[in-house]
Order: structure tokens, then sequence, then C-alpha cells
């Protein structure tokens, strides 16, 4: 049975993601992309889906283990402490070039005394379906099956029985003993040698310079630090674009069917993570992340999607992995994720607002970017006034969502300061008209006086903590009377164990708006958008409280899910979840008044020059 998903922690190459248990199992690692098979699936399944872990003999859960990051890096550190010692499992895997083999390397070490460890190894590629062919090489075993292969090399004795292979050793204080994992394609021969003390130094090296350049020096450095090195570690580096988190299907209801496909990159969090990385000096991601965001919507307005693959690709077929019983029961395990298919119209403003910003940062201005967005606006002004799935992809029928509105007012309102500083002063003037149109609107039919809130959709009663974002987007004032009435209804009737719930839930049953079964824990994005609408609307002390009981989730490494249950007091959804870890980011330089300059929405003669 896999870990609590609190219990994990991950390494990675800004290619793909291991998982990585207290008790030193890693249970989900897919090669060699983050979208790929994975070749360790037990996170989903059992150990027979396959999984490595490493610990000292005897021992079958986590007593004794403690672990860390060393410094700031993203090098997992696990210590054992035993009747005959200590023992240390350091755990990496070394940043690559498009070119190179995708390595997970594992160092036992031993610290003081002597301790007996056990290693165990079970290859299964194609989530857990495909046992491969095991042999013997001189420097470890080489496990194949179709286009995959997998080459361990180590100085320890590997037994194979069974389809698993095993190794029994001792380690006394100064003793160290490499593992190292490479994935090939397996046409290829043997990868090229590696020495893994070197590749330690060198991966250490790496994201010490790699912090070393970060602008914020606030009073929540180290949970921000964590955050943006947990960013990096979910950007696929050959194209710059960025998952929404590591896994697949771990449950936001366990046992439930509430259970997605998050190894993509979603336009929604376009111009958060472009604001996120821009106001904490990271440019060179910036750039990357918003060159990636051209390549992507490249083509036809109407055929823009709400996620992509890391490289751009439109097709994300969704189908389940039957053969795996799911996290703690949570059916089914799907992989892809039909939700690229929705129309969403909240895409739209967030695309425009994100090249409206990197317009201010000075990472582009150009002819391709201009008409980029001329044909995107002409498109959302002949349908803006559609019902759609909204945010939060529900699977129901369309309506017409306040945060897809208001999104929408974001592209003309965002679009019309970029015509004005263009001198292109009637597109600018008819783009008012539109976004003037669309606020009437949303205040007429969005607003509920009865429940005294900005509502779900037009003519609902049901709340939705999205429209949290009315002042952050600068739709309307914080100290707007129907703004502070929406915050004070949201909190009164969304919040949950002290955070904040997505939006309403039937006690049982099916859902009417998002047509799913089950309930779900808080949203915890919607508890940071809470902290910064408190913040906003001069509420300071009441904005860290609710920051600081969100850092209290994260786990013994700085890591958050997608959500929180209060049921059960446990991190739940994917993870680790950049829509989380990015609005962490964003709230501590809110309430820190870091780089208000990159903030979404400001004027445009805030443009900023960045270096090449």
């Amino acid at each position: 049975m896999a870990g609590r998903i609190e219990e994990y922690a991950i390494v990675g190459d800004m290619q793909s993601v291991a998982m990585i248990c207290t008790d030193g199992s890693v249970d989900w690692l897919c090669l060699p992309r983050f979208d790929s098979e994975a070749s360790f699936a037990a996170l989903l399944g059992t150990q027979d889906h396959g999984r490595w872990r490493i610990a000292p003999a005897g021992v079958t859960g986590t007593s004794g283990a403690t672990r860390r990051y060393a410094g700031d890096t993203l090098i997992l550190e696990t210590e054992w402490e035993t009747p005959g010692g200590t023992a240390r499992v350091t755990d990496f895997m070394p940043p690559r070039d498009d070119d190179d083999a995708p390595v997970l390397i594992r160092i036992v070490a031993g610290v003081s005394g002597t301790v007996e460890m056990e290693a165990e190894l079970r290859v299964r590629f194609g989530y857990g379906a495909v046992t491969p062919w095991l042999r013997k090489t001189d420097g470890g075993i080489r496990a194949t099956a179709g286009p995959d292969a997998i080459w361990v090399d180590t100085p320890a004795t590997l037994t194979g029985k069974d389809m698993t292979h095993t190794a029994t050793f001792s380690v006394s204080a100064g003793d160290q003993v490499p593992f190292v994992l490479t994935y090939m394609p397996s046409h290829k021969g043997a990868p090229p040698s590696l020495d893994p003390f070197h590749a330690l130094a060198k991966t250490r090296k790496f994201w010490d310079d790699w912090v070393s350049r970060c602008t914020y020096h606030g009073s929540y450095r180290e949970p921000v630090i964590r955050s943006l090195i947990t960013l990096k570690a979910l950007t696929y580096a050959p194209t710059g674009g960025i998952v929404a988190a590591a896994t697949t299907s771990l449950p936001e209801d366990i046992g439930g069917v509430r259970n997605w496909d998050y190894r993509y990159c979603w336009l929604r969090d376009a111009t958060i993570t472009l604001e996120a990385l821009l106001r904490t000096g990271y440019l060179a991601e910036a750039r990357a992340w918003q060159q990636w965001l051209g390549r992507a919507i490249a083509g036809d307005p109407q055929d823009i999607q709400i996620m992509y693959g890391v490289a751009g690709e439109r097709r994300l077929a969704e189908w389940e992995a039957d053969w795996l019983p799911g996290y703690e029961g949570s059916l089914p395990v799907r992989i892809g994720n039909a939700a690229a298919g929705q129309f969403q119209l909240d895409v739209y403003g967030e695309v425009i607002d994100a090249l409206e910003l990197s317009y201010r940062a000075g990472l582009h201005d150009d002819e391709h970017t201009w008409s980029l967005q001329c044909s995107l606006l002409r498109f959302l002004e002949q349908h803006w006034t559609e019902p759609d799935e909204g945010l939060w992809e529900v699977r129901g029928p369309r309506r017409h969502f306040v945060h897809s509105k208001v999104m929408a007012w974001v592209a003309f309102d965002r679009a019309a300061k970029y015509a004005d500083a263009q001198g292109e002063k009637e597109l600018a003037s008819g783009w008012r008209d539109t976004r003037d149109a669309i606020q009437r609107e949303v205040c007429e039919q969005g607003w509920n006086a009865e429940r005294g809130a900005f509502t779900q959709y037009y003519g609902a009663t049901e709340l939705d903590a999205a429209v949290l974002l009315i002042s952050d987007v600068g739709f309307l004032p914080a100290d707007d009377p129907r703004v502070v009435s929406t915050v004070k209804v949201l909190k009164a009737n969304l919040m949950q164990g002290g955070f904040l719930r997505r939006y309403e839930l039937p006690p049982g049953g099916t859902s009417a708006v998002d047509g799913l079964a089950g309930s779900e824990g808080a949203f915890l994005a919607c508890s940071f958008w809470m902290a910064n609408a408190l913040e906003l609307s001069g509420r300071h002390d009441e904005a860290v409280e609710v920051f600081e009981r969100l850092l209290a989730l994260r786990n013994d490494v700085g890591l958050l899910s997608e959500e929180f249950d209060p049921r059960y007091g446990r991190l739940v959804g994917n993870m680790p979840q950049a829509f989380s870890h990015v609005p962490l980011v964003q709230t501590a330089l809110n309430l820190s008044g870091h780089a208000t300059q990159h903030r979404r929405g400001g004027p445009m003669d805030e443009r900023r020059s960045v270096p090449g």
C-alpha cells in the first residue's frame, strides 16, 4: 500500500520526477518525460506494479526515518536511526540536456555504527502492466520490454527472484554504496558510464547557482524558495512548459471518482506563473514559459485548448488503466485528460493578461504577438456571451460562470491598455466598450443581492471561491461594498476547518454543477486567494493568519498537494501541485510588498527592460 500523500517528496531533472516515500520507496517514476508511462506505479497500486525501495533490513515502514532536502536543492536526504547505527540515503536526478539519458541516483552512506541495508527493485513498465525481461550486466542488471529499457549499476550484488531483484549489504561510518538507474530506449546500447559522486557535486552546484538568482529575501524566504524549486522541478526544460503536477489520479476525495491526470500544462496558470517568476528574478524561466505559451496557442483562436502537453501537444486522449486498483481504492485511474477539449472563456483572459505582463516586463514586443492578440480578441468578441465549462472544468452542463466573464473582461481591459501604448486608439476604444459591457453584465447578472455575493454563475445561489479574483485582476476595487460582502459570505459558507473549498457541493449524490459524485477537500489555491483578497482590502493581520495556516499544511520537506481534506487531516489530490505553490509565492510577495511592478494589471508605463 502506498504511503499517505504527504509522505512523498520529489527529486527531478526538469524533464521528469520521482516520487519517494518516507519509507525509502520510489513509488512513481515516469521516463523519459513527466507524461511518459510509469516504470514504477506502486503509488496507484501495490508493490507488484513497480517500486524501488532502499531501507534498513527488517524495517517495513517509516520507523526511525527523518528526511530533508540538502539546503536549497532538490537533493533528498533520508536518515535512518537503527539500534546498530545511522545510515543515510541520498536521492537525486542530475539535470540533463536534451540528448542526455534520464538518471536517478541513490547513494547509501554509513553515518555511524553499522547498518544492514536492503534494496528491492521491481521494474514494471506501462503503468505497472508490463513485466520486463531482466538480465545481468557487468555492473548490475538491465530490464527491457518493448521500447523501454532501464539499466541499474551498483557495486552491491543484486539477486533476482520472482521478477524482483534484491540486495543486502552493510554500511559503516564513511562507507558509500551508489545505485545508478538510467533509462534508455531499448534499441540502444548501454548508457554512458556516470560517476555518481561527481554527478552529486554538479547537481548541488546547479541548485546553489539557481537559487542564488532569487531576488526575494523577505520573511517568507524559506517557503518561497522551496516553492520556486518545486516549480522549476515541474518545468520541462526543453520547451519551458510547466506541468500542473507530477502525478495522475491521486484523489481529491479518497475512495472517490475525482481523480485526474495533471501531468500537462494549463493555460489558467499562465499569468500567475509568469508573475511569480518575474517578481522573484527568474527572467529566463519567465521568457521560456512565455515562449512555450506562444507556440502552444499558435493557429486558429477557436482551436485554443485549456491545456497542452509539455511540448505543446494537443491530443491528450483520456483512458483508464483498469489494472491499477487506485490510490487507497480511488477509481478510476485516468491517463490523459478529456478536459483538454472543453470550451473555457477564462483562458483567453489568462493568455492576454500574460502577454500584457510580458510586454511590461520587456519580454517581447513584436508583430507576431500583436497579430496573435488581435485574432484572439476578434474571436472573443464573438463568443464571450456564450456559456462555458469554467475554470473548474466541470463535467456538467455549460453555464455562464462569473469567473469566466471576469476573465473575458480582463482580456479586453489588458488589450485596450496595450493598444493605447501602440497608438491604436480606435482599437483601444472598441475594446474598452466591450470591457465595460462585460462589467455591466457581470454586476447585473452575477451579483445575488439575497446572498450578498457574486455567485458561481448567472442567476445562481451557489458560491464559488474563484470570484475572490475579482479584485486581484482589477475588475472591482477591493473596497467595493460588493467585494467586501462577497469575501465575508465566502468565509462564512465555504470555509471548512480553516480552509476554503472551491464551491458548494451537495451532501450526497451527484453535483448538478460539476456532474460528479462525492466530495473533495479544501482547494489550497482558493485559501491563498482569500489571503490575497484580505490583504488587498487592508486586513493584513487576517491575511497573514490565513497564509501561515496554509504554510503549516506543507509536509516535512515543504511540499503541497492540490487540496487538504479537513475530515481526515490529510493532503489530497495530485502532488506536488504547481497551482498551490505558485499562489503561495504570489501571496508571500504580496504580504511583503515585493516587486509590485510585476503584478498583473499594472499601468503600461511600468514596462521594465529585461536583460537578454
